[in-house]
């Protein structure tokens, strides 16, 4: 599409990312089907990851770093007895170990040593960055890499299922964890290797339990009904937004802070994160209250929007 096809156009969509794309690729499929001028998304999945994958188009991509702070729960197949690579089933086999005996009840006890707040290595082939390039890049020209060890968080691990040299897991963890890590960890632990042989996203705080539209039922319906009810598969700021308290202003407050002005906050205002609304609802801008008053972090800005 010319560039001139593009709008602006803002929103959250909830994509249920396919097997064998990249999350980069999902987010431009889109944004082209949308006619969106700006578009990104949080918390990047894997070609071989499938599940949700939010969207945020316009003024809704400066929720990005709020969004991808927050809670995520997969359902990971871990393969033990074959290490690879790239600690997942994209790349070949290295290593082929035999299994021990394994019981549901010790690897639920292994499983509970991974969660909390531990340090996890991530795999070298990832997009995290040293000496201003991706791990990934490094380690394809055989350059020597080491991942540097950091502090993640595993809110929940829970064995549903067990199959052979399969484990099926639950994961609720928080930013920066990788799958991938604690399938290769899992199986260093038991002494026989392992690799993630599938994941997928269930879901993405605050989407809990929300439910995900397809690409190809994006594209039927842009196909059929037109781009203007495509958009409207588009979920508003102001309910895609964390549970923050919300404030509502008068005409007059809304101008001062729209013109970076001091407001004071209500007595009633606890410290901390808010939202502040227009008076007919709309975001106007993510606060803090901070000494008494609203303190601006990011201002929304729709002119002459079309979403």
């Amino acid at each position: 599409m010319p560039a001139s096809d593009f709008e602006p156009v803002h929103g959250v969509l909830l994509l249920d990312k396919p097997l064998g794309l990249s999350s980069s690729h999902a987010l431009q499929r889109v944004r082209r089907m949308l006619g969106a001028a700006k578009g990104g998304h949080t918390g990047a999945l894997d070609p071989l990851a499938t599940g949700m994958l939010p969207l945020c188009f316009g003024e809704a991509t400066k929720l990005a770093g709020v969004l991808l702070g927050e809670r995520k729960v997969y359902h990971a197949v871990c393969r033990l007895g074959q290490v690879t690579r790239t600690d997942d089933a994209e790349s070949e086999v290295i290593c082929e170990r035999p299994l021990p005996d394994l019981d549901d009840a010790s690897i639920t006890a292994l499983l509970q040593q991974f969660v909390g707040r531990i340090s996890q290595v991530p795999p070298i082939y990832s997009a995290l960055k040293q000496q201003g390039q991706p791990l990934y890049r490094r380690a394809r020209r055989g350059e020597a890499v080491q991942a540097p060890q950091r502090q993640v968080e595993v809110h929940a691990l829970r064995l549903l299922q067990r199959h052979e040299d399969r484990l099926m897991l639950e994961v609720e963890c928080g930013a920066g964890f990788y799958v991938r890590a604690l399938a290769r960890d899992l199986g260093e632990r038991l002494g026989c290797g392992g690799h993630l042989a599938a994941l997928r996203r269930l879901w993405v705080a605050p989407f809990q339990e929300q439910p995900m539209i397809e690409l190809d039922t994006l594209e039927q319906i842009l196909r059929h009904d037109g781009r203007e009810i495509l958009r409207a598969q588009l979920r508003p700021i102001e309910e895609v937004m964390p549970q923050w308290p919300r404030w509502m202003l008068s005409a007059a407050e809304s101008l001062m802070i729209s013109q970076g002005r001091a407001l004071i906050a209500p007595r009633t205002a606890a410290p901390g994160p808010c939202l502040l609304l227009d008076p007919g609802g709309r975001a106007l801008a993510m606060a803090e209250v901070l000494d008494g008053r609203f303190r601006v972090s990011r201002g929304f800005h729709w002119g002459q929007d079309k979403g």
